[in-house]
């Protein structure tokens, strides 16, 4: 048997495996209660802005455009996500200094992945 625990949607669930020849009949099982999910540990003061910039799909990411410090306006393109075969930019939501960039290029993501933080 091997064990597993996977979140699904900030809920983690503790799931047990077993492997089984193909000639087995399936059994049914009860899933257990879900269990809470480990609190995250807390960014470094100054690390993260305000202001988070949230992948709206899930995707790649083919380029990051942007570092640590750079001003950005309102509309400036941060990343590029590859999705279905299209690039997407994924802009600033508003003006200020990006705090953090937290993707890298090659990366997957899915929706609502952190891709930056900025200090508005």
């Amino acid at each position: 048997m091997k064990r597993y625990n996977i979140t699904v949607n900030g809920t983690a669930y503790d799931v047990t495996v077993e492997e089984t020849d193909a000639s087995a009949a399936p059994v049914a099982a009860a899933a257990p209660a879900p269990k809470k999910a480990a609190p995250k540990a807390a960014a470094p003061a100054g690390a993260q802005g305000g202001v988070k910039i949230e992948a709206p799909m899930p995707g790649t990411v083919m380029d990051v455009k942007l570092k640590v410090g750079d001003k950005v306006t309102n509309g400036t393109p941060i990343v590029i996500i590859e999705a279905m075969k299209m690039e997407n930019e994924i802009p600033a939501t508003c003006d200020g200094t990006i705090a953090s960039i937290n993707v890298n290029k090659g990366d997957s993501v899915n929706t609502g992945t952190l891709i930056a933080t900025i200090n508005a």
